[in-house]
């Protein structure tokens, strides 16, 4: 598929400004009392809408791609200092996705809420290194944190399609059946967890690419 130029340079890293202010000024403590995490994504048009991206954008690059690793650093950091404020175990890293970068993002936890994120990625047996020269305006922030290697992939189960009625119509819901058994003709890692109500279940994770995990 044709990707669609992105215009508006200098409008996009206003954009960009204003989301880690946000970020920078949001209450983090407040809101893990009733919600035992919270995540930054990059909340900036035309990344933010993860079904667009994937279908005619360009990931982002250059000096935008560096300004939203930045503004990840900095929100980083600032939940990192609140977070020892409040005195309790918690889970605090960045996701940095490759090539799929519009999807990274800064994520935290505490309660119950930690051992999940913990677990949420495939870590594979043969680890890769972080290569902090794809950032050359971050690589002083980068070095201070320590990295792991992930995939970053998608995942599908049952419960993609659903029952008929889930459906606008009938033929909407085979062509969706279709399409999910043609997936599972690719190559995918099968793996079983066990829902809520103790049964278990089977998914199936596609390899899309790279992810690194610093803290």
């Amino acid at each position: 598929m044709k990707k669609i130029k992105i215009r508006g340079f200098k409008r996009r890293l206003k954009l960009l400004e204003t989301w880690r202010l946000k970020e920078l000024n949001f209450c983090l403590s407040e809101y893990l009392i009733n919600n035992n995490y919270r995540n930054s994504d990059i909340l900036v048009h035309p990344w933010c809408d993860i079904s667009i991206v994937n279908s005619c954008f360009p990931e982002p690059k250059g000096k935008i791609k560096q300004k939203m690793l930045e503004g990840l650093l900095d929100i980083f950091e600032n939940w990192k200092n609140q977070l020892e404020k409040m005195g309790k175990p918690y889970y605090l890293k960045i996701w940095i996705f490759e090539p799929r970068f519009s999807r990274s993002q800064v994520v935290c936890a505490i309660g119950d809420k930690i051992d999940y994120y913990e677990n949420r990625f495939f870590k594979p047996p043969n680890q890769k290194i972080l290569d902090l020269s794809k950032y050359p305006k971050n690589k002083i922030n980068l070095e201070k944190l320590n990295w792991t290697y992930y995939w970053d992939e998608d995942e599908l189960d049952e419960s993609s399609i659903g029952p008929p009625e889930n459906w606008n119509n009938f033929n909407e819901y085979l062509e969706n059946k279709i399409w999910y058994y043609k997936q599972l003709k690719k190559a995918h890692r099968t793996s079983n967890f066990i829902n809520q109500e103790g049964q278990s279940n089977e998914y199936y994770s596609f390899f899309k690419g790279h992810l690194w995990i610093g803290y």
